[in-house]
């Protein structure tokens, strides 16, 4: 029996996770649930593709990941399910499958459509059961290609210039931005940068958060090898004034020579 992830904008005020849970007890009483995250901002499709593309990979090629977000299937009332880097995903037709997948899941079937104030525990629960118990994908739904599509930022690549935003503003204020590593070596080709943002300039990168003095600004690579922005013993957020879609540059040297 493979695992299950829960993902949701439930909160955790209420008792709307452990109705999710219990459905999946009643479905599969030995099923192993890991949380992931009930604190998703409210119908924020940002913040929950920000979380579960940084930890899925980390995660048994194999297991299927429950997303309770905005889960009211969107305008056309469609649920999904969706195999994609060897993982499967059940979620509501409301872009983040497409925006997870940039588009290029590897299979995609509809889930049957259900009159209920809890497509979660109705609709997804069951699915995530069935495909956890390694029954296959096509059995749940027909086949379909029709996503809603979202599309995610695309950095911008100059000749002397890498500019992406900020995709997330984690905890302690940090700023995730859309910028990899491998688009800053890409570009720079080995030459000097330094990351420009608000009226800060960063002119290196540092291993870790605290590599500066306390309040002072210090850009990084996380575990995911995209730049972060943060304020050393401090939220970069609120000191800064930046927040999610700001601007972030990456500008490098002209000549080396």
């Amino acid at each position: 029996m493979g695992l299950i992830t829960f993902l949701s904008d439930f909160g955790y005020r209420d008792h709307y996770v452990a109705a999710v849970k219990a459905r999946l007890l009643q479905l599969a009483p030995t099923q192993p649930v890991l949380d992931i995250s009930h604190a998703i901002e409210p119908f924020n499709i940002a913040h929950a593709l920000h979380v579960l593309n940084a930890v899925f990979r980390d995660f048994p090629v194999g297991t299927v990941h429950l997303l309770g977000v905005n889960d009211y299937g969107g305008a056309q009332g469609r649920w999904h399910a969706v195999q994609f880097e060897g993982h499967y995903f059940v979620a509501a037709d409301n872009g983040l499958l497409t925006l997870l997948t940039d588009g290029r899941p590897a299979d995609v079937v509809r889930l049957p459509a259900a009159a209920t104030p809890s497509p979660t525990r109705d609709v997804l629960a069951p699915a995530a059961v069935h495909l956890a118990q390694g029954r296959p994908l096509e059995d749940l739904g027909p086949a379909t290609t029709e996503l809603y599509q979202l599309l995610n930022r695309q950095l911008r690549l100059q000749d002397h210039r890498v500019t992406g935003h900020v995709v997330h503003v984690d905890h302690y204020g940090n700023l995730i931005t859309n910028i990899t590593r491998t688009a800053i070596e890409a570009v720079g080709h080995g030459r000097t940068c330094s990351v420009h943002f608000a009226r800060e300039t960063v002119r290196e990168i540092a291993p870790h958060f605290q590599a500066t003095a306390p309040g002072e600004a210090v850009c990084i690579y996380n575990s995911q090898e995209v730049l972060c922005i943060g304020i050393s013993q401090g939220n970069a957020a609120e000191l800064l004034g930046l927040y999610f879609d700001s601007q972030v540059d990456i500008r490098f040297a002209l000549d080396e020579t």
